[in-house]
């Protein structure tokens, strides 16, 4: 069953209890990478590891998860600045412990690439929060592999 989460803001991102943060460079110039990040949610699926269905809801300004283990979430777009961050809350979802979660990608122009830092800022109970600790290296690992899958989806396009 889908709980609510803590309504959180931006200013999340740097004061969450819990900070996960992640970087990894791509080929693709930031107009591009934002569009893959903003403008295609549906084509997460191909590329992010784990996310098994995603769309765009309310006209852009949120978005529905479903994640290959069955965990789901509604979000809001909480930014989306052109070529230079794309950030949304988790307002629902099905997971345990969760009590507030804001992701945040940010894209600064790197040679020809994008520079691509994932910030996964999160609340919730002690053991919510060890647990995602000890996940890091897990999540750092799929970040990476997701960076790599879109910069071979992007290379094809």
């Amino acid at each position: 069953m889908a709980r609510r989460l803590r309504p959180v803001e931006l200013d999340f991102v740097a004061s969450a209890p819990l900070r996960l943060v992640f970087a990894a460079e791509v080929a693709a110039p930031p107009e591009v990478v934002y569009a893959a990040l903003a403008d295609d949610v549906a084509g997460w699926s191909c590329w992010f590891t784990g996310v098994a269905r995603s769309a765009s809801t309310h006209d852009g300004k949120g978005r529905e998860v479903r994640l290959t283990g069955g965990t789901r979430f509604t979000e809001t777009v909480l930014a989306a600045e052109p070529d230079q961050r794309y950030a949304y809350r988790a307002d629902t979802t099905n997971a345990p412990g969760m009590r507030a979660l804001v992701e945040d990608w940010r894209l600064t122009p790197a040679g020809g690439g994008t520079r691509l830092r994932w910030t996964f800022a999160a609340d919730g109970p002690a053991p919510f929060r060890f647990l995602l600790t000890l996940a890091r290296p897990g999540l750092g690992r799929a970040f990476r592999e997701s960076a790599k899958a879109l910069d071979r989806r992007l290379a094809k396009a």
